[in-house]
């Protein structure tokens, strides 16, 4: 069993719209039923819009703690706001109250509480979804988390290993996961185990900088990586720079994807732009970058 997880180095480059013509393109060939899919992007998920699944699993994310006071026993003493360095709480209408936004779960005004009034508890941080393609690619994995909530790193672990898990017990042969952007904790949490990385970057200054960052970050955890390049047309001498930079760091290019208004109207229409028009500019680059991918990660170890 491979897995392949799909990075960039800044949100935008198009990495879910690889990942969603990744999973069309191998459900037709001699990965059919053997392929299962992960969205590992859960601060902004949105594979499912494309792949359209339907829902089979639902449950809960929980992941970290916040402070909670019991008003009862609380004497409104003002000591748990003068120690929280976080601004979560605040002296409203006689009562302390604390905004659970704004808490990092520190504990320090439990144990500077003198009533003992305040305590910890578990909040829900997220939902974890578990859905069938609509379009028979496979089983998805995939996470939302709620806004400010943190242990995003965690919540992309939790994915990844229920999906492994399910890889090993029925016999799947591949995992694709579209990873989240930047060089962060879900990026490591995404790339830990992965047999190769492809990073989709995109000719702008801002978009080799940080290919050049999550690169790094790939490589410090051993993991292969070789990059495609998004909308090259649109600036051709900046994908001739990330090319150069590639061959110069030993990191093989597969390929280049033209600017081309299908892919935005296949998004539309919730498609993978190779089913919505395979033989758009798009649909071409993309199929010769998975035909050249596929061989180097059944090569990996």
């Amino acid at each position: 069993m491979k897995q392949l997880v799909i990075l960039s180095g800044k949100g935008g480059t198009g990495k879910t719209i690889v990942t969603a013509a990744f999973a069309h393109l191998a459900a037709q060939g001699q990965l059919t039923g053997k392929l299962i899919l992960a969205d590992a992007d859960v601060d902004a998920a949105n594979l499912e819009l494309v792949l359209k699944p339907h829902l089979l699993e639902q449950q809960d994310f929980r992941g970290g703690k916040v402070a909670q006071i019991d008003q009862d026993s609380c004497s409104s003493c003002g000591d748990c706001e003068a120690v929280c360095r976080f601004d979560a709480i605040n002296h409203v209408d006689d009562l302390y109250v604390i905004d659970p936004i704004a808490c990092d779960g520190c504990a320090a005004c439990v144990y500077q509480c003198p009533d003992e009034s305040i305590s910890m508890h578990e909040q829900v941080a997220g939902k974890f979804y578990f859905s069938e393609s609509a379009h028979d690619y496979g089983p998805l994995y995939h996470a939302n988390l709620f806004p400010g909530k943190d242990n995003s790193g965690k919540l992309v672990t939790l994915i990844r290993q229920r999906a492994r898990r399910q890889a090993l017990d029925e016999n799947y042969e591949l995992i694709i996961v579209d990873g989240p952007p930047g060089i962060g904790c879900p990026v490591i949490s995404a790339v830990t185990g992965a047999n190769l990385a492809l990073i989709v970057a995109e000719p702008t200054v801002a978009g080799v900088h940080d290919m050049q960052r999550v690169l790094q970050t790939v490589r410090h955890f051993g993991v292969g990586a070789v990059v495609c390049i998004n909308k090259a047309d649109i600036y051709p001498a900046g994908a001739d720079d990330i090319e150069a930079f590639c061959q110069e760091s030993g990191i093989e290019t597969v390929g280049r994807i033209p600017f081309d208004l299908t892919v935005s109207r296949a998004m539309v229409a919730g498609e993978a732009v190779t089913a919505f028009h395979p033989q758009a500019a798009s649909s071409i680059a993309i199929a010769k970058i998975w035909e050249k991918t596929l061989p180097l990660l059944l090569e990996s170890k």
